[in-house]
């Protein structure tokens, strides 16, 4: 297929300073923690997206200096000339596809605690860091300024050495020395660079000129720039020092980034931002200060959106993390008329989570992202079938989804058995939640491609037995039948049933989702920590209901602070009106009353009042018909549960387990081998 002719000014190649970009397609810099560490398997996660047809390829943010790193996040690092091979990995491998290459120099100041190094941090003004450690920043001296601006040079020698097209000077997302010195709160110095905005944009500026000296006649220079901070009148706002700053240094970079802070905001959730370009009213009036190109953000992950943001003149490059993180291959994609075929984020943030918790990238909708050098998984290429062989998905959720997909792409012919009468298991539930409807493409995606496939049948409203698996006669059964909430408590507080809970109508998510209405007083017990409680709370307090959210955790949604969301949703649970109860267990239930206890202090006791009470604490696997079958596996040339059925977890998980089934169906290997595929420092 060919690409549509309204598309090609996506294709327009675009002049940055000194280099030129192939298109408008722009992997803006995202963590990955593969980095310093895995730079082997760095430099594979960024190739493929220029395989893929992204015309600029970007790192993560890139340690300058051991007075400011992120131990133990794994970022990259170019402390010095040793780093550059691993550089070079990456700059090579992206150059080989006619992408260019950029690097996110950064120097974090107090938000870096120093963990390893143990240098005190460094910060415009005393102050406390970031993070919540018992540490303090000093303040910069002159001279800490003058070596600040000596080490940024050398970086960006170094940078340009190592083959870097576009070198980057940083100021955004709270995370940085140049975006503290711009910020009043914390920058109170009464020197030539506090005070006024234009002592306070000092720094910024002899950075940008220095670094521009030094490597512009080769590399482009970038400066990524946080405009607002929607913190109104207590951080930078686009409407006026966000303005200033981007008026007074207009035509230094060669290139405008520009996003909103902080990182919360910048990379929020489908949940909190629905829609495309969300970015645009904070950003929109870079380009009417500045002759430069300007590239943002907004999780685009259509065509046609793209389209609008460069011929409105809103940005001259289309920047991309998550999309490009979904879906490697997307300009591709668009260039080939294939646009059916775009694998959408569904801004779940399960990539921001593992950067959060110092774990190697993973995605939701992509699942060989962050597997393309240890396991050698390409997003759009897998081996060939093995044989002959027929194969039965039973379940079509998101693993035997996925699972089913990537058979039908190796070439087998395959059968998937769903025993409703709707594809996509979970996810078709869970995305008519509040806030959840993005999910519904993670179902959406694989369905489209699957009904094209001439070599895979669906069965709906099927739900096979035991026998009925057997009398099929097909060589390899998958069993992905998904898993069930409990109803007894049991989960990570409680390790037996809730004392009085077998007496008392108990809802669980499934009931929730199945539809069931729940009465007056809604007690919603909480012990799973990630997004179901909240959003059942949201949907009960939205049908009128008074609802009290019950967790043992001391906030709300807890892991959803590695999603960027905790905050968000407890804001939104608080402004709808539910009750939070925190730090409480739940001990023993009644008719129309609870008994809970602080979990600091168990003899702390109160009663909680309800008419309905739902427990959200764990599931257990539906793998009743993989236990029968196994009775039956001399009749099969493979068996196997998948996804929720084999180990309840998030949906990405399933994704995961469903296509690392396919992959590894009849290859004779032993299953944990990719885990000794490791980069190990020389010694």
């Amino acid at each position: 297929m060919a690409r549509d002719p309204r598309y090609d000014i996506l294709f327009e190649p675009v002049k940055i300073g000194p280099v030129t970009a192939p298109n408008r397609f722009y992997q803006v810099p995202h963590c990955n923690v593969l980095g310093h560490a895995r730079p082997r398997a760095e430099a594979a996660n960024r190739a493929v997206k220029a395989e893929g047809g992204w015309g600029v390829i970007c790192t993560q943010e890139v340690e300058i200096h051991p007075s400011a790193e992120l131990a133990p996040y794994v970022e990259g690092r170019l402390w010095d000339e040793r780093d550059i091979p691993q550089h070079r990995l990456m700059t090579d491998a992206v150059h080989e596809h006619g992408a260019l290459a950029g690097i996110e120099l950064v120097y974090n100041g107090f938000h870096a605690s120093n963990l390893y190094s143990r240098i005190a941090p460094m910060a415009p003004s005393a102050t406390p860091v970031h993070a919540v450690q018992p540490i303090q920043a000093r303040a910069m001296n002159k001279r800490d300024i003058a070596n600040l601006r000596r080490w940024y040079v050398q970086a960006a020698r170094r940078a340009r050495k190592a083959g870097y097209d576009i070198i980057y000077v940083y100021a955004g997302h709270d995370m940085t020395i140049l975006q503290h010195f711009l910020k009043p709160q914390y920058n109170q110095r009464s020197d030539e660079y506090g005070g006024s905005l234009e002592n306070r944009v000092r720094l910024t500026r002899e950075v940008l000129l220095e670094v521009k000296e030094a490597v512009g006649h080769e590399s482009a220079v970038a400066f990524r720039f946080a405009t607002d901070e929607l913190m109104g009148s207590h951080g930078l706002q686009a409407e006026s020092e966000g303005r200033d700053v981007v008026g007074m240094l207009a035509e230094i970079p060669d290139l405008w980034d520009v996003n909103i802070s902080d990182w919360g905001n910048d990379s929020s959730t489908a949940r909190f931002e629905p829609n495309e370009g969300y970015q645009e009213p904070y950003t929109a009036f870079v380009k009417t200060l500045t002759s430069k190109p300007v590239v943002g953000v907004g999780r685009f992950t259509s065509a046609d959106a793209m389209l609008s943001q460069i011929r409105r003149g809103v940005l001259d490059l289309i920047g991309a993390a998550r999309p490009s993180i979904a879906d490697p291959f997307l300009p591709r994609k668009i260039d080939e008329g294939r646009i059916d075929e775009i694998r959408e984020c569904i801004g779940c943030n399960i990539c921001v989570a593992q950067d959060m918790l110092s774990a190697p990238i993973r995605c939701t909708q992509n699942p060989t992202q962050g597997e393309e050098w240890k396991q050698n998984w390409h997003p759009e290429r897998i081996d060939a079938a093995a044989s002959d062989d027929a194969v039965l998905v039973v379940g079509a959720g998101p693993a035997g989804l996925e699972c089913a997909l990537q058979l039908a792409n190796r070439g087998y012919s395959v059968t998937l058995a769903e025993a409703t009468e709707r594809l996509g298991g979970r996810v078709s539930r869970e995305c008519e939640l509040p806030g959840l409807s993005s999910y519904a493409r993670v179902r959406d995606y694989r369905e489209n491609l699957l009904r094209q496939k001439t070599n895979v049948e669906i069965y709906l409203d099927n739900r096979l037995s035991a026998q009925d698996v057997v009398d099929l006669e097909i060589a390899h059964v998958l069993v992905a039948t998904g898993a069930s909430w409990r109803a007894d408590g049991v989960g990570r507080q409680h390790h037996f049933p809730i004392d009085g809970i077998e007496a008392i109508e108990v809802l669980t998510p499934d009931d929730v989702l199945a539809g069931a209405q729940a009465r007056g007083r809604v007690l919603i017990y909480d012990d799973d920590h990630y997004l179901m409680g909240g959003a059942i709370a949201e949907l009960y307090r939205e049908q009128g209901h008074e609802v009290c959210l019950l967790t043992p955790a001391s906030i709300v949604s807890a892991w959803t602070e590695n999603t960027l969301e905790q905050a968000k949703i407890q804001q939104r649970l608080l402004a709808l009106g539910v009750e939070l109860a925190v730090s409480l267990e739940l001990v023993s239930v009644g008719a129309g009353e609870a008994t809970v206890a602080n979990v600091y202090a168990g003899d702390r006791q109160q009663k909680i009042a309800f008419d309905s009470l739902v427990m959200v604490t764990s599931r257990v696997s539906r793998d009743e018909l993989y236990q029968e079958l196994i009775a039956f596996e001399d009749r099969f040339k493979s068996l196997r549960a998948i996804g929720d059925c084999h180990a309840p977890g998030t949906v990405a998980a399933a994704v995961y387990d469903g296509h690392s089934a396919a992959r590894y169906l009849e290859v004779d290997a032993d299953p944990y081998a990719p885990l000794y595929v490791r980069e190990i420092p020389q010694i």
